[in-house]
């Protein structure tokens, strides 16, 4: 499998994704808003678009399905439940679904809604498994559930599914938001020295060149998956004085993504 990462640079701070069959050249592109861009990195390495998919149905996601179709002819993929709000989609996926890339590509779909209710994750398997998450799930960060989600399904989403992932699962999210969310977190957690270590790192970094994290980087990193942490319930509670001493990790969550809406 091969991954292009793309980077746009656009007011919206997508990244969008070209994944290839090594052996057919037929590639998959991942919610591709700047289509042409997308079509010239496919056409630089010898890529022939055939597939189009869309994690959800935001327009910051799904903008550039006409003119990638118009291009290449290629299918439009989504989440089942999406599909009419996006329109133009030839394939509604679900839980457990395979997209298939080529001869040699597999992505497992795996239903995770919270950002929206209809949310699709791409899951690589295999000894490097990948996650393409749209914005569920952020370099050090989560997603928002501002336009259609529900926070409760979000915590569900994290805490049944990704949080069971591998760790050495390498995650590839929608925006480029590291060096915010990891303010975030140590703002949350200022004792978080591989929190500290990431920010440092990746202030050395161009945006097009953000470190990719993987799942157990994001235990040490992104506090939505360190709920039970002792000093992000102390300072929690600080903010919110009715939470007990020892809220369920739930509570914790929800406290969490209410304080990041507004921070």
């Amino acid at each position: 499998m091969i991954i292009e990462r793309i980077w746009p640079d656009n007011a919206y701070r997508n990244f969008h994704y070209l994944i290839a069959c090594p052996e057919s050249g037929e590639a998959l592109a991942i919610d591709p808003l700047d289509w042409q861009v997308c079509l010239d990195t496919a056409r630089e390495h010898g890529f022939e678009i055939t597939q189009i998919l869309n994690t959800h149905e935001h327009r910051d996601h799904t903008g550039g399905n006409a003119g990638l179709v118009n291009a290449t002819g290629a299918r439009v993929l989504a989440h089942a439940g999406a599909a009419t709000r996006i329109g133009g989609v030839d394939v509604g996926l679900g839980k457990g679904d395979v997209v298939r890339v080529g001869h040699t590509v597999e992505l497992e779909c795996l239903d995770t809604p919270g950002h929206t209710k209809a949310h699709i994750c791409l899951l690589a398997h295999g000894d490097e498994p990948a996650l393409f998450c749209g914005d569920t799930l952020f370099n050090a960060g989560a997603g928002n559930c501002h336009n259609g989600g529900q926070p409760e399904l979000l915590y569900a989403t994290f805490a049944e599914q990704l949080a069971q992932l591998p760790d050495r699962t390498r995650i590839y999210p929608g925006h480029e938001y590291l060096s915010n969310n990891l303010a975030f977190t140590l703002d949350r957690e200022p004792d978080n020295l591989d929190a500290a270590a990431w920010q440092a790192d990746a202030a050395q970094q161009s945006a097009a060149d953000t470190p990719l994290t993987t799942l157990g980087d994001e235990k040490r990193i992104n506090t939505f998956f360190r709920l039970q942490n002792p000093t992000i319930i102390a300072r929690l509670r600080e903010r919110f004085p009715d939470l007990n001493e020892h809220p369920d990790a739930q509570t914790v969550f929800l406290k969490l993504r209410e304080l990041r809406n507004t921070w």
